[in-house]
């Protein structure tokens, strides 16, 4: 049985499901899905500790058990996003060629689009070619945000 529960953030409303083992999504807003507790478990409040420790500044990486379910590429795209260093960036075609692709550029920035535990994996420290900011399920003002909580400098769109 899934639990979640919603905690109001820096960013918005954000929800965190949990499956009794690891955190298997966060949801930007209150979207409520099927067959969920709505219950907050100790899990729970520890992923909501450290977001909000995040979000303070205070927290640079993230001590939880991660549960999301992909793809075998999707999986390795999801490993590599959790590589890159608070601070820094990669753009899509760096992080295919870290999956072993240096092609597949697009597919990453899919993978990245699917990612159902956004800031616990850092698909927002991914960035265009150019520099810019490209696509991200929360929305682009919320990526970059999240860059300004980390302090990364960004090229204006």
């Amino acid at each position: 049985m899934k639990n979640a529960f919603y905690y109001e953030t820096k960013i918005g409303k954000l929800g965190i499901v949990e499956n009794g083992v690891g955190i298997t999504h966060i949801y930007f807003g209150e979207v409520i899905p099927k067959d969920i507790n709505l219950v907050e478990t100790p899990l729970l409040k520890k992923a909501s500790e450290q977001l909000k420790e995040y979000f303070d500044g205070k927290r640079k990486t993230f001590d939880l058990p991660l549960i999301p379910q992909g793809t075998d590429f999707q999986q390795s795209v999801w490993r590599s996003l959790q590589e890159i260093p608070y601070g820094k960036t990669c753009t899509y075609k760096e992080v295919a060629i870290c999956v072993g692709n240096e092609k597949a550029s697009r597919a990453v920035g899919m993978a990245n689009n699917r990612n159902p535990i956004p800031i616990f994996i850092p698909c927002h420290r991914v960035i265009g070619a150019s520099g810019k900011l490209v696509g991200y399920a929360g929305g682009i003002g919320i990526k970059e945000k999240l860059l300004e909580i980390e302090s990364v400098t960004i090229l204006s769109n």
